[in-house]
C-alpha cells in the first residue's frame, strides 16, 4: 500500500500502558502536556462538536485530593483497602481527566459523542506513549462517584469522566499480559 506506515503499525503491535505505580516524575511539564493534547484532540467527532473537555490535575492538587480521596471511599462504606487503593491512583506525576460533555443536538447522537470522549483518552494514551512518556487510561472510584467528581473535579450537570489518564516517566516496564483471540471475538459476514 501507498500510505503504509510501519513505525506506526510496529507502534500499535507493542504499545502498552504503563500503569500509574509504574509511573515516577516528572511528568509532562505544560508546553508537553498542551501538545499531548492537541494530539488527542485529533479523535473522531462526528459534527465537530468537541463533546469532550479536559482538567488538568497537577502533582500540587493531587496532594490535596488524596487524602480527601480516601476518605470519601471510607464515607460511601468501602474498607480501608480500596481506601487506600483509591488515593494511592492519585500518586501519579500528572492525571488528565479527560471529561464527557455531550452537546445538545438534533443530528449527533449521545452515544456517539461518548465514544469521541473515549478515543480522545485512548488518543491521550497514545500520544503520551509515542511522546516516550508512560501512560495508563483508569477509571477508579474518583471518576465513578459523581459526588467526588462534582465537587472536586468541577463536573457540570449531564458531564462524566470518560478516563483519568495518568502520565509519567515510564518506571520498570510493565510485565506483557494476555492478549485477546481474536478468532473467538470476529464474525465474517459476507
Amino acid at each position: 500500500m501507498e500510505y503504509r506506515n510501519d513505525a506506526a503499525l510496529e507502534f500499535l503491535a507493542t504499545r502498552r500502558s504503563h500503569p500509574p505505580k509504574l509511573l515516577q516524575g516528572p511528568g509532562p511539564d505544560r508546553d508537553e502536556l498542551q501538545e499531548l493534547l492537541t494530539l488527542a484532540a485529533r479523535a473522531p467527532d462526528h459534527g465537530k462538536l468537541e463533546p469532550w473537555r479536559f482538567v488538568i490535575l497537577g502533582r500540587g492538587i493531587l496532594d490535596r485530593l488524596q487524602p480527601i480521596l480516601r476518605q470519601e471511599v471510607l464515607a460511601d462504606g468501602q474498607d480501608e483497602a480500596a481506601a487506600e487503593k483509591a488515593a494511592s491512583a492519585f500518586a501519579s506525576p500528572v492525571i488528565v481527566a479527560v471529561i464527557s460533555s455531550p452537546v445538545d443536538s438534533p443530528k449527533i447522537p449521545q452515544w456517539e459523542q461518548v465514544l469521541s470522549a473515549g478515543a480522545v483518552c485512548l488518543g491521550l494514551v497514545n500520544a503520551a506513549l509515542a511522546s516516550g512518556w508512560g501512560a495508563a487510561w483508569l477509571t477508579g472510584f474518583a471518576a465513578i462517584n459523581q459526588n467526588f467528581a462534582r465537587s472536586h473535579l468541577g463536573l457540570k450537570d449531564g458531564e462524566k469522566i470518560a478516563g483519568l489518564v495518568h502520565i509519567g516517566t515510564r518506571g520498570n516496564p510493565p510485565p506483557e499480559r494476555p492478549r485477546p483471540d481474536i478468532a473467538a471475538k470476529t464474525s465474517w459476514l459476507e
